[in-house]
């Protein structure tokens, strides 16, 4: 198996094989807690150890965060963008090294590995900009000589959870606008990427030196659902933002609001691309083609269903099969390759049980999938992109599968077309292929869509940082990244200025002494 340089980028990223978990910033915690072994998907080999924090040291982790925030909130927006602005400069410096740990550790192409360091330094970019307009409102009063107006100020911790398919990115989205807020972050890596996570620490420690930031304005930790629970459980985080499966997004959304917290989610996704009799078919095919097999189908983003127009289904069909005979499944460093591996051997084992239901259900193959084996499937992790043909109400259409199948279901009218996109209990994102304004339209309308994200002319996944990111129904209704996102990230303030020498009170209420 060639190295592909990871030892190297490793080294440049100062990730070892053994490394503690906890961290405020400027210093790392020891913990008990007992090491996650971290195994890359691409060759089954160990990549290094990371430590689980344990109570004490999240604590620890806590109480310097806290500290760190009162200084950090007086730190002028600009400044503090300033900042961000050299964590994106670092990250351009590190990107093709980061970016082969995430393809090694997590599985998807390097090329998709690249992207998704890109979004980090496009989010830093973003929050700069942002720092020099976190603005609020000015309104008038119906009191004389009154000034009304609303501004925002630092909401304190954000705890972040992230999940494996995006490793850097989601933390990325979250850290850096909340930083320009001026908050601070504890952040949760997935246990089944946590070098990454030591990656990017590493990263920000030389930064923050540099400027003399206060410790504690950005910590990791580290280990299982446990360490998640006590972040969820701690009522000195006003903010969790939480990515992952719908069943892990009711557990924080539940604890965290239990304690009139604040729970962004981030959850799953069963997206569908609506393709109409009149769509450009080379667009259509390519859109699907990489939504459903980019990053091995595990994005929530991921193309699971085409809903495709009876008058051309057959044709779709023709050319989806002669795509899939094209694509290369291998080594997601090799860059010939399309398809990488699952994150592990539960993925394979998943994504398994969902073929044999396509069959139980009443499906039928037009691609078969499969676990691949053999040399450079040596890891266990590799599988076969497949296509179904199905009932949109199937159990196992209905729920998300995380891995490469893709569902087509038919369809004879826009509306019908429509109803079957909405017809899941997700809610991320969906796209309609058509050159015909009238289905657009609709499909954007009111009636349309009723996913966080829609497209027109392009898959479902790939989003840039500009937009607000999230879903709606089982997706969590939560708003990352772009445009007004950042308020989540703030508290509100409504304040009003009498300059007059007299009282007056609102409604017109008397009250005289």
């Amino acid at each position: 198996m060639k190295n592909f340089g990871i030892a190297e980028a490793l080294q440049a990223l100062n990730v070892k094989k053994s490394n503690p978990g906890t961290s405020t910033g400027l210093k790392w915690i020891k913990s008990s807690g007992s090491y996650i072994d971290s195994y890359s998907p691409v060759d089954g080999k160990l990549i290094g150890r990371v430590q689980s924090s344990d109570e004490k040291s999240f604590e620890k982790t806590v109480a310097q965060a806290r500290k760190a925030f009162v200084e950090w909130r007086k730190v002028p927006a600009p400044k503090r963008g300033e900042i961000v602005r050299q964590i994106g400069a670092a990250l351009r410096q590190q990107k093709e090294n980061l970016a082969k740990l995430v393809s090694y550790e997590m599985g998807k192409s390097y090329q998709e590995g690249l992207g998704e360091v890109q979004e980090m330094i496009d989010i830093c970019d973003f929050a700069v900009g942002l720092s020099r307009q976190l603005n609020g409102l000015t309104m008038h009063s119906e009191r004389p000589l009154h000034r009304m107006y609303e501004q925002y100020h630092p909401l304190g911790i954000v705890g972040i959870i992230s999940a494996f398919n995006f490793p850097v990115a989601v933390w990325s989205w979250n850290s850096m606008i909340a930083w320009v807020c001026g908050d601070v972050c504890i952040w949760k890596a997935s246990e089944k990427t946590p070098l990454c996570s030591i990656a990017c620490q590493n990263i920000v420690i030389k930064v923050f030196k540099k400027n003399s930031v206060p410790e504690g304005v950005s910590c990791i930790i580290n280990g299982d659902y446990k360490v998640g629970q006590l972040m969820c459980d701690n009522e000195n985080i006003p903010l969790v933002s939480a990515t992952g499966s719908v069943r892990m997004g009711k557990a924080v959304g539940q604890t965290v609001s239990a304690r009139l917290g604040r729970a962004l989610l981030e959850l799953g996704g069963n997206n569908a691309i609506i393709i109409t009799e009149n769509a450009n078919l080379d667009m259509a095919i390519i859109g699907a083609a990489f939504g459903a097999v980019g990053t091995a189908g595990q994005r929530c983003t991921s193309t699971r269903r085409l809903i495709i127009h009876e008058k051309i289904y057959d044709e779709v069909k023709h050319r989806l099969k002669k795509a899939y005979g094209q694509l290369r499944i291998g080594n997601p460093l090799d860059q010939t390759n399309h398809v990488g591996p699952l994150i592990d051997k539960l993925a394979v084992k998943n994504y398994s049980n969902a073929l044999s239901k396509i069959k139980t259900e009443g499906g039928t193959f037009l691609v078969s999938g499969g676990k691949l084996s053999g040399k450079g499937f040596e890891s266990g992790c590799y599988v076969k992109p497949a296509i179904a043909e199905v009932k949109n109400h199937f159990e196992i259409v209905q729920a998300e599968t995380f891995a490469p199948i893709l569902y087509l279901i038919k369809y004879k009218t826009t509306e019908e077309a429509i109803d079957l996109q909405n017809g899941v209990k997700q809610g991320l994102s969906s796209a309609i292929m058509t050159t015909r304004m009238q289905d657009m339209e609709k499909f954007l309308s009111h009636a349309g869509s009723d996913c966080g994200i829609a497209n027109v002319n392009i898959g479902t996944s790939g989003a840039e940082i500009g937009g607000a990111f999230g879903g709606e129904k089982e997706t969590g209704g939560g708003r990352e990244s772009g445009s007004d996102s950042w308020k989540v990230y703030m508290r509100r303030q409504t304040n009003t200025i009498n300059f007059g020498e007299s009282l007056p009170l609102a409604q017109g209420i008397k009250f005289d002494l």
